[in-house]
């Protein structure tokens, strides 16, 4: 909580940043938490609830710019934060695809398929064709649980093996499936799921 409580103070001051902590408990609460909320705390107007409520944007921003076209992909720590700001935050499921080329560079990141509160329909025909249109050599795969837990289910891991295959058949690398919850992030490939 005091490491939340410094890194608001620049913005709101040390006292406020406090107040709000114990309030809302964590950073997480505060950002989602109802404007009316916010402003009903002593020592909070309309600018300060106002930048509190543009600090998520701001984040998924910074992140979106830290992974551009061209990026070298390593591992997944180096996907991992720029996909948990881009999707921890919704409440529905989000499928996406990092394309790469034959080094690893991103070609391009898609939104794919949208769902519901827990779970998404993901075309395989549709993944193949996009990294077919993209040139793609190899796909990072990522979807968001808006429950927060960052565990693998069953359909987690028959999609996994679908899409594998159907990439396969068309010469192109799966290099992971990374699964998105609140602070973390899960990858398929590092527990052999691949």
């Amino acid at each position: 909580m005091e490491d939340d409580v410094r890194l608001l103070a620049p913005i709101l001051g040390a006292r406020v940043a406090r107040r709000l902590m114990r309030r809302f408990g964590s950073l997480h609460q505060l950002l989602h938490a109802d404007r009316k909320d916010v402003l009903s705390c002593h020592g909070i107007g309309r600018a300060r609830a106002e930048a509190i409520r543009v600090l998520p944007e701001l984040a998924r921003r910074y992140f979106a710019g830290s992974l551009p076209t061209g990026e070298v992909i390593r591992n997944p720590a180096d996907t991992a934060g720029y996909l948990q700001a881009r999707m921890c935050h919704l409440e529905h499921e989000l499928f996406c695809c990092l394309f790469l080329d034959n080094r690893h560079r991103v070609i391009k990141f898609d939104e794919m398929f949208r769902g519901t509160i827990d779970g998404t329909s993901v075309y395989p025909r549709e993944v193949v064709k996009e990294a077919l249109a993209v040139n793609a050599a190899a796909v990072i795969l990522a979807h968001n649980h808006p429950s927060g837990v960052a565990e693998p289910s069953q359909a987690d891991e028959r999609i996994t093996r679908r899409l594998k295959s159907a990439l396969g058949l068309v010469d192109i690398r799966l290099l992971d499936h990374l699964i998105i919850g609140n602070g973390e992030a899960t990858s398929l490939a590092a527990r052999g799921m691949l």
